[in-house]
């Protein structure tokens, strides 16, 4: 076993939780689409929330990445594992940043946000003049904050791979949003010049899924035929978690651990320096888990006190 990549528990208590610049705190959050445009969930996952097994209120969600303009990408509604596979320990997907474009959110989603309720964070994708735009439309209603998407491996348009364009859309969404913001890196990153330059731009920082090539670089992916996809799940952690040390040695910006799959991940992507932590490709395999797992720790929590 890595020692380097799985570190002993920590000794001692740390402050694990991430206050924006507006006040709203969390230690949960659901990775973007998790559960939909609203937070509340996708319909296959009501039966669920029936069940009392799926409880939306823990966390604080960010949206189904948003286009000024509605993109198709591969995702089909009437066939939403079509851009899906399960891998071992994980989950491979190419759905291509498929929405209806934000007029739609702001029309249909956005007056019924209530983030007393839950916390919602929408996230945007695009060239620094069309986060402009977005930041601008969603100004006025009940968000916690932003999420700069600047990494999509599911989607041939990489808009946001160029350093100079992740860090100029930071500076202009700040200059034009009341929001606090979050940005969404990859792996592929240059994260050292890219941490520097948005200090005091940003909130906090989020970490995508996994290019397939780079997760498996020999062997096929199943989704060839759309482009290969990104690799989310335990599957991803060597790499994701990898990537939140590095950030953590590098910038006082809080990050965000994401590609928890199993409880005892939640104190393992701590123990590198995430000061919240992300659920996404697990509400797919066990979409009850995430729930389980927070109610699970805060009872410890309680009884440690």
């Amino acid at each position: 076993m890595n020692n380097k990549l799985y570190p002993k528990k920590r000794k001692k208590e740390v402050v694990v939780v991430i206050k924006f610049s507006n006040g709203h705190a969390f230690e949960y959050m659901t990775a973007s689409g998790a559960l939909g445009f609203d937070g509340k969930g996708w319909p296959w996952e009501k039966p669920w929330h029936w069940l009392g097994l799926f409880d939306p209120t823990l966390f604080t969600s960010v949206t189904k990445t948003l286009t000024l303009q509605p993109r198709e990408g591969n995702l089909r509604w009437y066939n939403p594992l079509r851009c899906l596979r399960f891998v071992s320990g994980g989950v491979v997907n190419a759905v291509g940043l498929s929405n209806h474009g934000v007029d739609w959110w702001c029309n249909k989603i956005g007056p019924s946000v209530t983030s007393k309720k839950i916390p919602l964070v929408a996230s945007i994708f695009g060239e620094p003049e069309e986060l402009v735009e977005m930041a601008r439309m969603l100004d006025g209603f009940d968000l916690v904050g932003l999420e700069i998407n600047a990494s999509c491996p599911n989607t041939e348009t990489c808009i946001l791979q160029d350093t100079t364009r992740v860090i100029a859309s930071c500076e202009a969404v700040k200059t034009n949003s009341r929001l606090p913001l979050i940005l969404k890196v990859s792996v592929t990153h240059d994260v050292p010049r890219i941490t520097k330059e948005v200090e005091g731009l940003i909130d906090a920082i989020s970490i995508n899924s996994v290019p397939w090539s780079m997760a498996f670089p020999n062997r096929r992916s199943p989704l060839e035929n759309l482009g290969n996809g990104g690799v989310s799940g335990k599957v991803a952690q060597p790499f994701t978690w990898g990537l939140v040390k590095k950030i953590t040695e590098l910038t006082s910006i809080p990050v965000i651990g994401p590609s928890v799959w199993d409880f005892d991940d939640l104190e393992k992507v701590r123990n590198f320096g995430a000061k919240a932590v992300s659920f996404g490709s697990v509400f797919l395999y066990r979409p009850w888990s995430p729930t389980l797992y927070v109610r699970k720790e805060q009872k410890f929590k309680r009884l440690r006190v």
